[in-house]
């Protein structure tokens, strides 16, 4: 399972090689995925409307207020498919055969809780009083492990656009490796993830990774309607060739993704001693994200001073906490929120992420 918030953190660790795994399949068919395709529509909006944060332009009537918990009644399916490339059959010996499917099926997931964790804190519905985000936000991280650059943190607000007719933010999440860290080991990925105007819930999140070590697809859909959740992965190694997999499952109503988790967390009032929570899905479990605001500090920055405060996560699995490590968050003390600087604790040493630049976006 993906430790939540520490999406934006890919191990670095050291290689034989300083370029991208490369594989004789091109990107499109790499990533092409009829399913998905089949079930998922996004449309540009006119500039006009994608620059305005004033009205859910092209939004319809929510199914989705104060809902029902529904119980968790179906277990996680998960079906793997492996395929070797042609080059690793030697020649001379009998083509090695791909393994037939394989379905495993996770543990039942636990009753929802009957009452609604998050805060109404700043809340009005399910829309904040005061949006953080404008199209064209660009919030800029270096990240430095033991005081060397290891590469860079973007964060992005792109323009609206609508997701199976519904009108919906576009956020994008980005990490690249810098040039002494590529010597060992590269990185380029990118996340993006489609979240509702009037529910504030992610509809869809695509991820590209190229790495040293890994080619990786990712594709995820939440249906909100009726609480379903489907997560599509494509990865390809030197040693194990393509793989594929598909997950289902319940989620529970409001829930994040990993990648929505970020930003959705700046909706928050974050008034010192209060701790605020809500949900997440991913690669088929439910869990629930809980912050507590620790205290308020004075940041200095290459972009200027701040006025922040600083948030220490953990999350609880099936009821039971799990430890993510030390891991903080300094968000700006205003309307905005940016994520101002991250710190997590690894086995060996710190991961420090610090803004470096900030493009505020268009005023609405």
């Amino acid at each position: 399972m993906s430790q939540i918030l520490l999406v934006v953190f890919f191990t670095l660790l050291s290689a034989c090689s300083s370029h991208f795994l490369k594989m004789e399949k091109k990107e499109e068919e790499f990533k092409k995925n009829i399913e998905f395709d089949e079930k998922v529509v996004i449309k540009e909006l006119p500039a006009e409307v994608s620059d305005s944060n004033s009205q859910a332009v092209g939004v319809p009537p929510s199914p989705l207020s104060n809902p029902e918990p529904p119980a968790l009644k179906e277990p996680v399916k998960t079906i793997k498919k492996k395929s070797l490339p042609a080059k690793a059959v030697k020649k001379g010996k009998a083509e090695k055969k791909a393994p037939p499917d394989e379905v495993a099926t996770a543990a039942v997931a636990e009753p929802p809780p009957l009452v609604d964790i998050e805060s109404k804190d700043g809340i009005n519905g399910r829309r904040p009083i005061k949006d953080p985000f404008r199209v064209g936000e660009e919030v800029i991280h270096e990240m430095h492990y033991f005081k060397v650059a290891a590469g860079e943190l973007r964060l992005k607000v792109g323009p609206f656009v609508e997701v199976n007719g519904r009108r919906s933010y576009t956020f994008t999440t980005e990490l690249e490796s810098s040039r002494m860290f590529s010597s060992f080991y590269s990185v380029q990925d990118t996340a993006t993830t489609y979240v509702d105007y009037a529910e504030f819930v992610p509809h869809v999140f695509t991820l590209s990774v190229k790495e040293t070590g890994q080619i990786k697809d990712g594709k995820g859909l939440f249906d909100i309607k009726n609480n379903k959740a489907t997560y599509w992965e494509k990865k390809f190694t030197k040693k194990d060739g393509q793989e594929e997999a598909r997950k289902e499952w319940d989620i529970l109503p409001f829930s994040q993704n990993v990648y929505s988790a970020a930003y959705y967390m700046r909706l928050f009032k974050w008034d010192v001693g209060k701790e605020y929570s809500f949900r997440v899905a991913d690669a088929g479990e439910n869990i629930v994200f809980k912050g507590k605001a620790i205290r308020k500090e004075k940041i200095e920055t290459e972009v200027g001073d701040f006025e922040a405060i600083v948030i220490k996560p953990e999350i609880t699995v099936k009821g039971i906490f799990k430890p993510i490590g030390d891991i903080y968050f300094w968000l700006s003390d205003d309307d905005r929120k940016y994520i101002l600087r991250i710190e997590s604790s690894i086995k060996i040493g710190t991961i420090v992420s610090e803004v470096i630049k900030i493009n505020p976006g268009k005023t609405p």
